[in-house]
């Protein structure tokens, strides 16, 4: 399934160590700023639910509110249980004219 960018957020409206949820065409998504890197994990985390954008980082981990879940940012896997059902789905970024850009999946027709 081919992928396609969306404007989401200014950059200067994620300073790095902070994270944030967004909501883009009905998808939930976790937005990072680790140390200027951004990255987009999916909102939800799969234990219950919890919105991990509304959650802290520490570290490179982003870490859930509700149950304190960990996931890896870079990467989406999941710290207290590493098996890949547990993992967070990444998305693509990109940067343009200081705006942040995530690739969702293109919906089948």
């Amino acid at each position: 399934m081919d992928s396609h960018f969306i404007a989401v957020k200014k950059l200067d409206d994620l300073p790095p160590g902070s994270c944030t949820s967004i909501d883009v065409e009905d998808c939930g998504i976790a937005l990072c700023n680790l140390g200027g890197e951004i990255h987009a994990l999916d909102n939800t985390c799969p234990h219950a639910g919890g919105p991990l954008g509304e959650g802290t980082m520490e570290g490179d981990l982003i870490v859930c509110p509700w149950h304190g879940w960990k996931f890896h940012i870079p990467t989406g896997t999941c710290r207290k249980n590493p098996s890949p059902s547990w993992n967070v789905q990444r998305y693509d970024v990109q940067i343009v004219d200081g705006v942040i850009q995530v690739a969702l999946p293109s919906k089948a027709d």
